[in-house]
């Protein structure tokens, strides 16, 4: 695993070292403290699996570099790292492609939680944007592991629709998804517009809470389907 830290202070590339060689003693880190120098890094270097991202950066916005990481290198999981914990800079991060979230005040320990997760194939998401009332889903989520009270069929969502949320969690965006399920693209669009539609939600990051809050699991592996089957 290759992982580069985007961060323009030494002490946060240098404690983040750290976590990273917790998680995965085999891990190949690079770090870099501008965007022109990521960029660099990344083209050398297009193995790399995961990218830590500061938005605050020296030389250019936070976002325009997630955007062109996420459209230039869309299998590259990117995790914005940042001091701003508003609402709406998470949403946006989660909507522009980000695999998670994580604000730099958190314990070591969740960091390292955050991470694991991301590996897996999931989203982390914040547990005081999860928590939010605005995003709550149609039910309540499932507690000490009982099933959940709403599945995606009773919102009426087929086996196909199911596939697409669960790349969505993955944050797979809609090419990628086309290529997972062998799905043409305006086909991909149709099931994204009626999962929105079914989880009463506006945008793909609020469909991945509620379906979170719902205690909705899926399998980290989607097997493809049919060719531009529906």
């Amino acid at each position: 695993m290759k992982i580069l830290v985007i961060d323009d202070h030494v002490l946060i590339r240098e404690a983040l070292r750290g976590v990273l060689k917790e998680l995965s003693h085999d891990a190949v880190l690079f770090d870099a403290s501008s965007c022109s120098q990521a960029m660099q890094i990344v083209s050398e270097h297009a193995d790399i699996g995961l990218i830590l991202l500061d938005l605050n950066l020296p030389d250019r916005d936070g976002f325009d570099v997630l955007a062109e990481l996420r459209e230039q290198y869309p299998t590259i999981s990117v995790v914005v790292l940042s001091a701003l914990q508003d609402r709406s800079v998470v949403l946006k991060a989660l909507d522009w492609g980000a695999s998670g979230y994580i604000p730099k005040s958190a314990k070591r320990e969740v960091m390292i939680s955050a991470l694991k997760l991301v590996f897996a194939g999931g989203i982390y998401i914040p547990p005081e944007i999860l928590a939010r009332e605005e995003l709550s889903a149609p039910a309540p989520a499932p507690v000490n592991n009982e099933r959940p009270r709403v599945l995606p069929t009773d919102l009426g969502l087929t086996e196909r629709q199911v596939d697409v949320l669960a790349l969505m969690m993955q944050g797979k965006n809609n090419k990628l998804i086309c290529r997972t399920l062998n799905l043409a693209e305006p086909t991909v669009k149709n099931h994204v517009t009626a999962i929105l539609k079914a989880l009463k939600v506006s945008n793909r990051t609020e469909a991945v809470i509620a379906a979170n809050q719902l205690g909705w699991e899926f399998p980290a592996s989607i097997k493809p389907k049919d060719a531009l089957a529906p």
